[in-house]
């Protein structure tokens, strides 16, 4: 596995797990009462601190593990390498258009801060899960 790979799995896991955690973090908070009421920017923050933070040592580690056991290869890219990066940046990039969309209709009807801050979060979830998604894809299948 070449070391752009590992590094979408590494942010495809933690994607997952991070947007898990917020989500029943906001959850258990608004267990009783409004949602638009829960404090939900500190633990938006600490989830994508964590989160950047956790992929980095996740990629960091997972290398120096595959560096045990080929040397030569550990940080070795190439073109295709870089056309699934674009590729991938492309599809995340349609998904962070789309949450913009939608946190600027929300701002013209008015919206809570709440539903405008969770879509865009949302988004840029969406965003990386989907990204990963494409570019492991596209390692295992190859690119269409």
């Amino acid at each position: 596995m070449v070391y752009e790979e590992r590094n979408a799995w590494s942010g495809l896991i933690v994607s997952a797990v991070v947007i898990s955690a917020y989500v029943i973090i906001v959850l258990q908070q608004a267990a009783g009462r409004a949602v638009t009421e829960v404090d939900w920017l500190p633990p938006m923050l600490w989830t994508i601190g964590a989160g950047i933070v956790a992929t980095i040592v996740i990629s960091i580690v997972w290398g120096i593990i595959a560096g045990a056991k080929d040397p030569d290869g550990v940080g070795r890219s190439d073109v295709r390498d870089r056309d699934i990066s674009r590729m991938g940046a492309r599809v995340e990039q349609a998904f962070v258009v789309i949450a913009g969309l939608g946190v600027i209709a929300l701002c013209a009807v008015g919206a809570d801060v709440f539903w405008i801050a969770n879509t865009m979060f949302a988004g840029f979830a969406v965003s990386a899960v989907v990204g990963s998604v494409a570019r492991v894809v596209a390692y295992r299948r190859g690119l269409v």
